[in-house]
């Protein structure tokens, strides 16, 4: 009986133990996505390294009709992009604003979905990020795709 007993208790411990890794890595993640959000929001160059170099980045745009059309970036591209529209985001006033928050556990690390809505429009969009925990203890995005409602970006289509 004393066995059995010690061996639930150390195993409630042992679990317990591996659920606060988990809220760790849970909580690390949704700090990553804030600074995220407050870099992007302040037009900081730090979001260009918040991407993995072979990150899979789309756009998706939604047409008047209401289709969707996915535009994939190479991550190079993409860097490319976010420099030159910071810069037009800035003199706008842009931001982006996110609800609906969710983090869910993924296989190589966290999916984060939410709600994004552009500061100046009346509509939100889907957003939505896989981040993995990197060996130094960083995050880096390796997945994202946002909606926009930009038609701009069809040129990109393939």
């Amino acid at each position: 009986m004393k066995n059995t007993l010690r061996n639930f208790l150390l195993t409630l411990i042992f679990m317990f133990m591996g659920l606060g890794a988990f809220a760790d890595d849970r909580s690390e993640a949704l700090n990553f996505f804030s600074s995220y959000v407050r870099a992007s929001n302040s037009y900081s160059t730090s979001v260009l390294n918040m991407y993995s170099d072979d990150a899979s980045i789309i756009r998706q745009v939604v047409k008047p009709d209401g289709q969707l059309v996915n535009v994939p970036f190479s991550v190079k591209d993409y860097k490319k992009q976010l420099r030159l529209s910071s810069k037009i985001a800035k003199i706008k006033k842009y931001k982006n604003y996110y609800s609906d928050i969710r983090v869910t556990k993924v296989s190589d690390g966290y999916k984060i979905d939410a709600m994004r809505k552009p500061s100046l429009s009346d509509y939100k969009l889907k957003a939505s990020m896989t981040i993995k925990k990197q060996p130094g203890g960083g995050w880096l995005i390796v997945e994202e795709l946002m909606q926009t409602k930009e038609q701009i970006f069809l040129k990109y289509a393939k």
